[in-house]
Protein backbone atom coordinates (compact mmCIF):
# COMPACT_ATOMS: atom_id res chain seq x y z
CA UNK A 1 0.00 0.00 0.00
CA UNK A 2 1.45 3.36 -1.01
CA UNK A 3 1.69 6.35 1.29
CA UNK A 4 -0.83 8.21 -0.91
CA UNK A 5 -3.32 5.36 -0.59
CA UNK A 6 -2.79 5.27 3.18
CA UNK A 7 -3.45 9.00 3.38
CA UNK A 8 -6.62 8.61 1.34
CA UNK A 9 -7.73 5.83 3.69
CA UNK A 10 -7.17 8.06 6.72
CA UNK A 11 -8.91 11.04 5.10
CA UNK A 12 -12.13 9.04 4.72
CA UNK A 13 -12.34 8.37 8.45
CA UNK A 14 -9.72 7.55 11.05
CA UNK A 15 -10.23 3.95 12.09
CA UNK A 16 -7.01 2.97 13.79
CA UNK A 17 -6.77 -0.51 15.34
CA UNK A 18 -4.26 -1.22 18.06
CA UNK A 19 -2.25 -3.37 15.66
CA UNK A 20 -2.20 -3.87 11.88
CA UNK A 21 -0.21 -6.79 10.56
CA UNK A 22 -0.99 -6.12 6.91
CA UNK A 23 1.12 -2.96 6.95
CA UNK A 24 4.17 -4.90 8.06
CA UNK A 25 3.64 -7.39 5.26
CA UNK A 26 3.22 -4.67 2.66
CA UNK A 27 6.52 -3.03 3.61
CA UNK A 28 8.45 -6.00 2.15
CA UNK A 29 5.72 -7.83 0.25
CA UNK A 30 7.80 -8.88 -2.75
CA UNK A 31 10.49 -10.41 -0.53
CA UNK A 32 7.96 -12.39 1.51
CA UNK A 33 6.25 -13.72 -1.59
CA UNK A 34 9.55 -14.72 -3.18
CA UNK A 35 10.60 -16.54 0.01
CA UNK A 36 7.34 -18.47 0.22
CA UNK A 37 7.54 -19.49 -3.43
CA UNK A 38 11.15 -20.57 -2.98
CA UNK A 39 10.08 -23.01 -0.28
CA UNK A 40 7.02 -24.26 -2.15
CA UNK A 41 9.15 -24.99 -5.19
CA UNK A 42 11.86 -26.70 -3.16
CA UNK A 43 9.74 -29.75 -2.41
CA UNK A 44 11.00 -29.98 1.18
CA UNK A 45 8.98 -28.37 3.96
CA UNK A 46 10.25 -29.62 7.35
CA UNK A 47 13.77 -29.48 8.85
CA UNK A 48 15.63 -28.38 5.76
CA UNK A 49 17.76 -25.55 4.37
CA UNK A 50 15.56 -22.58 5.30
CA UNK A 51 15.41 -23.59 8.95
CA UNK A 52 19.15 -24.24 9.05
CA UNK A 53 19.79 -20.80 7.58
CA UNK A 54 17.37 -19.04 9.91
CA UNK A 55 18.87 -20.74 12.95
CA UNK A 56 22.37 -19.61 11.94
CA UNK A 57 21.24 -16.07 11.16
CA UNK A 58 19.18 -15.60 14.31
CA UNK A 59 21.91 -17.03 16.54
CA UNK A 60 24.34 -14.58 14.97
CA UNK A 61 21.87 -11.71 15.37
CA UNK A 62 21.40 -12.20 19.10
CA UNK A 63 25.00 -13.27 19.73
CA UNK A 64 24.35 -16.88 20.78
CA UNK A 65 26.16 -20.04 19.75
CA UNK A 66 23.03 -22.05 18.94
CA UNK A 67 19.46 -21.39 17.83
CA UNK A 68 16.91 -24.21 17.63
CA UNK A 69 13.57 -23.50 15.95
CA UNK A 70 10.42 -24.90 17.59
CA UNK A 71 6.69 -24.73 17.02
CA UNK A 72 5.92 -21.66 19.11
CA UNK A 73 6.96 -19.69 22.17
CA UNK A 74 5.12 -21.83 24.69
CA UNK A 75 6.93 -24.91 23.39
CA UNK A 76 10.21 -23.04 23.80
CA UNK A 77 9.39 -22.49 27.47
CA UNK A 78 8.06 -25.86 28.55
CA UNK A 79 10.67 -27.76 26.56
CA UNK A 80 13.36 -25.75 28.33
CA UNK A 81 12.14 -26.66 31.79
CA UNK A 82 11.68 -30.29 30.77
CA UNK A 83 15.21 -30.50 29.36
CA UNK A 84 16.68 -28.72 32.39
CA UNK A 85 15.02 -31.36 34.60
CA UNK A 86 12.99 -28.81 36.58
CA UNK A 87 9.77 -30.39 37.76
CA UNK A 88 7.66 -31.57 40.67
CA UNK A 89 8.78 -30.13 43.99
CA UNK A 90 10.92 -27.47 42.29
CA UNK A 91 10.19 -23.75 42.26
CA UNK A 92 10.72 -21.21 39.48
CA UNK A 93 10.65 -17.47 40.18
CA UNK A 94 8.55 -15.54 37.66
CA UNK A 95 7.07 -12.01 37.46
CA UNK A 96 3.52 -11.64 38.77
CA UNK A 97 2.39 -9.47 35.85
CA UNK A 98 3.39 -11.55 32.84
CA UNK A 99 1.36 -13.21 30.08
CA UNK A 100 -0.02 -16.56 31.14
CA UNK A 101 2.24 -18.52 28.75
CA UNK A 102 5.28 -17.66 30.88
CA UNK A 103 3.71 -19.43 33.85
CA UNK A 104 2.30 -22.30 31.80
CA UNK A 105 5.81 -23.01 30.58
CA UNK A 106 6.69 -23.81 34.20
CA UNK A 107 3.60 -25.84 35.09
CA UNK A 108 2.38 -27.65 31.95
CA UNK A 109 5.26 -30.01 31.25
CA UNK A 110 3.67 -32.88 33.10
CA UNK A 111 5.93 -32.76 36.13
CA UNK A 112 4.51 -29.58 37.65
CA UNK A 113 7.10 -27.20 38.96
CA UNK A 114 5.67 -24.38 41.09
CA UNK A 115 5.70 -20.74 39.96
CA UNK A 116 6.80 -18.30 42.65
CA UNK A 117 5.57 -14.83 41.80
CA UNK A 118 7.51 -11.61 42.29
CA UNK A 119 6.14 -8.08 41.92
CA UNK A 120 7.11 -5.92 38.94
CA UNK A 121 9.19 -2.76 39.16
CA UNK A 122 8.34 0.66 37.73
CA UNK A 123 9.46 -0.57 34.29
CA UNK A 124 6.84 -3.37 34.32
CA UNK A 125 9.57 -6.03 34.54
CA UNK A 126 10.38 -8.33 37.45
CA UNK A 127 11.79 -6.32 40.38
CA UNK A 128 15.30 -7.72 40.87
CA UNK A 129 15.46 -6.37 44.42
CA UNK A 130 12.60 -8.70 45.43
CA UNK A 131 13.94 -11.94 43.96
CA UNK A 132 16.32 -13.04 46.68
CA UNK A 133 13.71 -12.82 49.43
CA UNK A 134 11.61 -15.61 47.84
CA UNK A 135 14.48 -18.04 47.17
CA UNK A 136 14.14 -21.31 49.09
CA UNK A 137 15.99 -24.65 48.99
CA UNK A 138 13.43 -25.72 46.34
CA UNK A 139 14.20 -22.82 43.99
CA UNK A 140 15.83 -24.06 40.79
CA UNK A 141 15.47 -21.21 38.30
CA UNK A 142 14.52 -17.60 37.60
CA UNK A 143 12.34 -16.77 34.60
CA UNK A 144 12.69 -13.05 33.81
CA UNK A 145 10.26 -11.79 31.16
CA UNK A 146 11.33 -8.85 29.00
CA UNK A 147 7.82 -7.43 28.95
CA UNK A 148 6.55 -5.04 26.26
CA UNK A 149 9.97 -5.10 24.58
CA UNK A 150 12.11 -3.65 27.38
CA UNK A 151 15.11 -5.62 28.64
CA UNK A 152 15.03 -6.63 32.30
CA UNK A 153 17.86 -5.68 34.63
CA UNK A 154 19.70 -8.86 33.71
CA UNK A 155 23.01 -7.79 35.23
CA UNK A 156 21.44 -7.79 38.69
CA UNK A 157 19.37 -10.91 38.04
CA UNK A 158 22.41 -12.86 36.87
CA UNK A 159 24.34 -11.82 39.98
CA UNK A 160 21.51 -13.15 42.18
CA UNK A 161 21.37 -16.37 40.16
CA UNK A 162 25.11 -16.93 40.38
CA UNK A 163 25.14 -16.29 44.12
CA UNK A 164 22.36 -18.86 44.65
CA UNK A 165 23.40 -21.39 41.97
CA UNK A 166 20.18 -20.98 39.96
CA UNK A 167 19.39 -21.53 36.31
CA UNK A 168 18.15 -18.52 34.33
CA UNK A 169 15.65 -18.94 31.50
CA UNK A 170 14.79 -15.72 29.66
CA UNK A 171 11.33 -15.20 28.20
CA UNK A 172 12.15 -13.07 25.15
CA UNK A 173 8.78 -13.41 23.42
CA UNK A 174 8.46 -9.62 23.20
CA UNK A 175 12.07 -8.47 23.09
CA UNK A 176 13.76 -9.52 19.85
CA UNK A 177 16.73 -7.16 19.60
CA UNK A 178 16.44 -5.47 23.01
CA UNK A 179 19.65 -5.01 25.01
CA UNK A 180 21.11 -4.19 28.39
CA UNK A 181 24.51 -2.55 28.26
CA UNK A 182 24.93 -3.71 24.67
CA UNK A 183 24.15 -7.39 25.35
CA UNK A 184 21.06 -8.83 23.65
CA UNK A 185 18.20 -10.41 25.56
CA UNK A 186 18.27 -14.19 25.42
CA UNK A 187 22.04 -14.40 25.84
CA UNK A 188 22.39 -13.67 29.56
CA UNK A 189 20.94 -16.89 30.98
CA UNK A 190 21.18 -20.60 30.22
CA UNK A 191 18.44 -20.44 27.57
CA UNK A 192 16.57 -17.65 25.80
CA UNK A 193 13.01 -18.51 24.69
CA UNK A 194 11.47 -16.64 21.75
CA UNK A 195 8.01 -16.44 20.27
CA UNK A 196 7.56 -15.39 16.65
CA UNK A 197 3.78 -15.01 16.86
CA UNK A 198 2.66 -12.74 14.00
CA UNK A 199 2.27 -9.62 16.17
CA UNK A 200 5.81 -9.83 17.59
CA UNK A 201 8.55 -7.50 16.37
CA UNK A 202 10.07 -10.52 14.64
CA UNK A 203 6.75 -12.04 13.67
CA UNK A 204 6.10 -15.04 11.47
CA UNK A 205 2.90 -15.63 9.48
CA UNK A 206 1.64 -18.29 11.87
CA UNK A 207 2.89 -19.88 15.06
CA UNK A 208 6.67 -20.16 15.41
CA UNK A 209 9.32 -20.02 18.12
CA UNK A 210 12.93 -20.76 19.00
CA UNK A 211 15.41 -21.16 21.81
CA UNK A 212 18.99 -19.88 21.90
CA UNK A 213 21.83 -21.13 24.08
CA UNK A 214 25.62 -21.30 24.26
CA UNK A 215 25.50 -24.78 25.80
CA UNK A 216 26.32 -27.49 23.24
CA UNK A 217 24.65 -30.26 25.24
CA UNK A 218 21.45 -28.30 25.76
CA UNK A 219 21.32 -27.40 22.08
CA UNK A 220 21.61 -31.03 21.07
CA UNK A 221 18.93 -32.01 23.58
CA UNK A 222 16.54 -29.44 22.06
CA UNK A 223 17.20 -30.73 18.55
CA UNK A 224 16.47 -34.29 19.63
CA UNK A 225 13.48 -33.52 21.81
CA UNK A 226 11.67 -31.30 19.24
CA UNK A 227 11.78 -34.14 16.69
CA UNK A 228 10.03 -37.00 18.54
CA UNK A 229 13.12 -37.59 20.66
CA UNK A 230 15.02 -38.69 17.58
CA UNK A 231 18.53 -37.79 16.48
CA UNK A 232 18.51 -40.36 13.67
CA UNK A 233 15.30 -41.02 11.79
CA UNK A 234 13.18 -43.77 13.35
CA UNK A 235 15.65 -44.20 16.24
CA UNK A 236 14.11 -42.57 19.30
CA UNK A 237 16.37 -41.80 22.24
CA UNK A 238 13.67 -40.33 24.50
CA UNK A 239 9.94 -39.64 24.56
CA UNK A 240 10.07 -36.32 22.77
CA UNK A 241 7.52 -34.15 21.04
CA UNK A 242 6.72 -32.73 17.61
CA UNK A 243 7.68 -29.06 17.73
CA UNK A 244 9.49 -28.00 14.58
CA UNK A 245 9.67 -24.56 13.02
CA UNK A 246 8.57 -25.27 9.45
CA UNK A 247 10.40 -24.24 6.29
CA UNK A 248 7.91 -21.62 5.09
CA UNK A 249 7.87 -19.82 8.44
CA UNK A 250 11.66 -20.01 8.62
CA UNK A 251 11.98 -18.47 5.15
CA UNK A 252 9.54 -15.68 5.99
CA UNK A 253 11.31 -15.04 9.28
CA UNK A 254 14.60 -14.70 7.42
CA UNK A 255 13.09 -11.83 5.44
CA UNK A 256 11.82 -10.07 8.54
CA UNK A 257 15.06 -10.69 10.41
CA UNK A 258 16.99 -8.98 7.61
CA UNK A 259 14.89 -5.85 8.28
CA UNK A 260 14.45 -6.22 12.05
CA UNK A 261 16.76 -3.40 13.09
CA UNK A 262 15.02 -0.90 10.80
CA UNK A 263 11.60 -2.16 11.92
CA UNK A 264 12.60 -1.77 15.57
CA UNK A 265 13.93 1.73 14.85
CA UNK A 266 10.59 2.66 13.29
CA UNK A 267 8.81 1.51 16.45
CA UNK A 268 11.26 3.47 18.59
CA UNK A 269 10.55 6.61 16.55
CA UNK A 270 6.80 6.18 16.96
CA UNK A 271 7.12 5.66 20.71
CA UNK A 272 9.56 8.53 21.11
CA UNK A 273 6.93 10.78 19.58
CA UNK A 274 4.28 9.42 21.92
CA UNK A 275 6.55 10.11 24.88
CA UNK A 276 7.32 13.66 23.83
CA UNK A 277 3.81 14.76 22.78
CA UNK A 278 1.31 12.92 24.98
CA UNK A 279 0.70 15.51 27.69
CA UNK A 280 -2.58 14.39 29.25
CA UNK A 281 -1.83 14.18 33.01
CA UNK A 282 -4.34 11.33 33.41
CA UNK A 283 -1.88 8.99 31.70
CA UNK A 284 1.22 7.44 33.25
CA UNK A 285 3.67 6.97 30.40
CA UNK A 286 6.22 4.13 30.23
CA UNK A 287 9.82 4.69 31.33
CA UNK A 288 13.06 2.95 30.36
CA UNK A 289 15.81 1.85 32.76
CA UNK A 290 19.06 3.74 32.10
CA UNK A 291 21.10 0.60 31.38
CA UNK A 292 18.42 -0.99 29.19
CA UNK A 293 16.64 -0.29 25.96
CA UNK A 294 13.29 -1.30 24.51
CA UNK A 295 12.25 -2.47 21.07
CA UNK A 296 8.72 -1.32 21.96
CA UNK A 297 6.66 -4.42 21.32
CA UNK A 298 3.85 -2.45 22.97
CA UNK A 299 3.39 1.15 24.07
CA UNK A 300 1.65 0.65 27.41
CA UNK A 301 0.23 3.52 29.45
CA UNK A 302 -1.56 3.40 32.78
CA UNK A 303 -4.82 5.22 33.44
CA UNK A 304 -7.08 4.95 36.48
CA UNK A 305 -10.44 5.41 34.74
CA UNK A 306 -9.52 2.91 32.07
CA UNK A 307 -12.96 1.84 30.91
CA UNK A 308 -14.06 5.45 30.41
CA UNK A 309 -10.86 6.12 28.50
CA UNK A 310 -11.35 3.03 26.31
CA UNK A 311 -14.92 4.10 25.54
CA UNK A 312 -13.72 7.59 24.65
CA UNK A 313 -11.08 6.24 22.28
CA UNK A 314 -13.57 3.81 20.76
CA UNK A 315 -15.93 6.70 20.03
CA UNK A 316 -13.06 8.24 18.08
CA UNK A 317 -12.30 5.00 16.22
CA UNK A 318 -9.04 4.31 18.07
CA UNK A 319 -8.45 0.71 19.07
CA UNK A 320 -6.73 -0.45 22.24
CA UNK A 321 -5.84 -3.73 23.94
CA UNK A 322 -5.29 -4.52 27.63
CA UNK A 323 -2.03 -6.43 28.20
CA UNK A 324 -3.10 -8.07 30.56
CA UNK A 325 -6.39 -7.70 32.48
CA UNK A 326 -5.94 -10.61 34.93
CA UNK A 327 -2.56 -11.40 36.50
CA UNK A 328 -1.60 -15.09 36.46
CA UNK A 329 -1.99 -15.64 40.20
CA UNK A 330 -5.69 -14.71 39.92
CA UNK A 331 -6.43 -16.82 36.83
CA UNK A 332 -8.85 -19.68 37.41
CA UNK A 333 -6.37 -22.25 36.11
CA UNK A 334 -4.01 -21.36 39.00
CA UNK A 335 -6.55 -21.37 41.82
CA UNK A 336 -4.79 -24.44 43.19
CA UNK A 337 -1.81 -22.25 44.13
CA UNK A 338 -3.99 -20.59 46.77
CA UNK A 339 -3.38 -16.95 45.91
CA UNK A 340 -5.97 -14.23 46.46
CA UNK A 341 -6.45 -10.63 45.45
CA UNK A 342 -4.11 -8.43 47.45
CA UNK A 343 -1.20 -10.89 47.42
CA UNK A 344 0.59 -8.94 44.69
CA UNK A 345 -0.86 -5.41 44.80
CA UNK A 346 1.52 -3.83 42.28
CA UNK A 347 0.83 -6.48 39.64
CA UNK A 348 -2.88 -6.16 40.37
CA UNK A 349 -2.78 -2.37 40.07
CA UNK A 350 -1.02 -2.67 36.72
CA UNK A 351 -3.63 -5.18 35.54
CA UNK A 352 -6.38 -2.72 36.47
CA UNK A 353 -4.73 0.28 34.77
CA UNK A 354 -2.58 -0.77 31.79
CA UNK A 355 -3.65 -0.07 28.23
CA UNK A 356 -1.75 -0.53 24.96
CA UNK A 357 -2.07 2.28 22.43
CA UNK A 358 -1.91 1.70 18.66
CA UNK A 359 1.58 0.70 17.55
CA UNK A 360 2.57 -1.08 14.35
CA UNK A 361 5.10 -0.91 11.58
CA UNK A 362 3.76 1.15 8.71
CA UNK A 363 1.87 3.57 10.96
CA UNK A 364 1.82 6.97 9.25
CA UNK A 365 2.31 10.33 10.95
CA UNK A 366 -1.29 11.42 10.23
CA UNK A 367 -2.58 8.48 12.23
CA UNK A 368 -0.30 9.23 15.14
CA UNK A 369 -1.18 12.95 15.00
CA UNK A 370 -4.82 12.02 15.33
CA UNK A 371 -4.24 9.62 18.23
CA UNK A 372 -2.19 12.18 20.15
CA UNK A 373 -4.70 14.96 19.52
CA UNK A 374 -7.64 12.84 20.71
CA UNK A 375 -5.83 11.60 23.82
CA UNK A 376 -4.62 15.03 24.87
CA UNK A 377 -8.21 16.34 24.69
CA UNK A 378 -9.62 13.66 26.99
CA UNK A 379 -10.93 14.86 30.33
CA UNK A 380 -12.02 12.77 33.31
Amino acid sequence: MTRIKLREECDKMFKIPQVRLDRGFELHQAEYEAAALRVLRSGWYILSNELDAFEREFASYVGAKHCIGVGHGLDALWLTFRILGIGKGDEVIVPANTFIASVMGITMNGIDATPIFVEPDEYHNIDPSKIEEVITPRTKAILPVHLYGQACDMDTIMAVAKKNDLRVVEDCAQSQGAKQNGKTTGTFGDVGCFSFYPSKNLGAFGDAGAVVTDDDDLAQAFRIYRNYGSEKRYYNMTVGTNSRLDEIQAALLRVRLSHLDELNEERKDICSRYLSTLTNPALTLPTIRLTCDSVWHQFVVRVKNRECFIDYLKEHNIGTIIHYPIPPHLQECYKYLGHKRGDFPIAEQYADEVLSLPLFNGMISDEQDYIIEVINKWQL
